[in-house]
């Protein structure tokens, strides 16, 4: 009947093992540690199990099993070569069962401990702490968050990726829900062509070796173009020469010049404020004098 129960309690501690050893990515978990007791459920100056790999944040919850025990920190880079003299990270003091202790681990690194009764006869264990994941970061480069193209607009979707403390393993490129394709190292780019007329939301995702991502996202317009009709000429003596002419605004047009209609010279680039623009020539000289307004093509 005995062997039964012990069987039983070994299964109960084995479950309880699996669950807390295991935490759904971007929690804390929580890890058991037995005191007094070996994995036969005989008393033992052991820890089981001995070592644990955590994250930071993680804790570590220590069951007496046995009695006169403790887990006692010591960092001296062997278990126990204090003779006893805890570090002061932790110490639950000495104990017997039924009792508990809790540690949460808030940095990383390795940390040693014992039992501060046994520590002579070998009863020490091991607490690895790993760093945090940190999340990569990306950012969109081109085109400029609310760029405004003519239709149908083409142009390169590109974007810079980096993390911190691992690897970026993928950037997928998304037009509003839609995937433009996934690129896996750097230059982080993907083409797109032949947009309509429409306000797009355009997004980048990276994704690093820990499984975290990050998103960066950017709105591009695209616009049917206007017809350019020049209106409102007015001549200001003796040099200045305006006149208006219509736009779409944020697209990019030129101003050029010609006194004979053959040799035109570019005076003026500018990008569009609103639905009309006033250009204004201050070095009108020229007589006669000639003026024609085009739309530049898309970035």
């Amino acid at each position: 009947m005995k062997t039964i129960r012990n069987i039983i309690q070994l299964i109960i501690v084995g479950a309880g093992l699996a669950f807390f050893g295991h935490a759904l990515p971007g929690l804390a978990a929580t890890f058991v540690v037995n005191i007094g007791t070996n994995l036969t459920g005989t008393a033992a100056d052991v820890f089981v199990p001995a070592t644990n790999n955590i994250n930071v944040n993680d804790q570590v919850i220590w069951n007496w099993m046995g009695n006169m025990h403790s887990t006692t920190s010591g960092t001296n880079g062997v278990h126990g070569d204090d003779n006893g003299v805890p570090s002061g990270l932790w110490d639950s003091g000495v104990n017997s069962k039924p009792h508990s202790f809790t540690n949460t681990f808030t940095s990383s690194g390795t940390f040693l401990y014992y039992c501060s009764i046994h520590f002579s006869v070998g009863m020490k264990g091991l607490i690895n702490v790993a760093a945090a994941n940190v999340p990569p970061t990306i950012s969109i480069t081109n085109p400029p968050d609310g760029a405004t193209f003519s239709a149908p607009a083409s142009f390169t979707l590109a974007a810079t990726a980096s993390d911190s403390d691992g690897t970026v393993t993928n950037v997928q490129f998304l037009n509003g829900a839609s995937s433009l394709g996934n690129v896996a190292s750097s230059p982080y780019s993907v083409s797109v062509n032949n947009l309509s007329a429409a306000d797009y939301l355009f997004s980048a995702v990276a994704t690093d070796n820990g499984g975290l991502s990050a998103t960066n996202s950017i709105t591009v317009h695209v616009v049917t173009p206007v017809p350019i009709v020049i209106s409102t000429p007015l001549f200001l003596p003796p040099s200045d020469f305006q006149f208006s002419y219509t736009a779409n605004a944020g697209l990019r047009y030129i101003v050029q010049q010609s006194s004979d209609l053959i040799n035109w010279t570019t005076i003026n680039t500018n990008v569009a404020a609103g639905s009309s623009v006033l250009f204004n020539d201050s070095s009108a000289t020229g007589n006669p004098g000639f003026f024609r307004v085009g739309l530049l093509p898309n970035p």
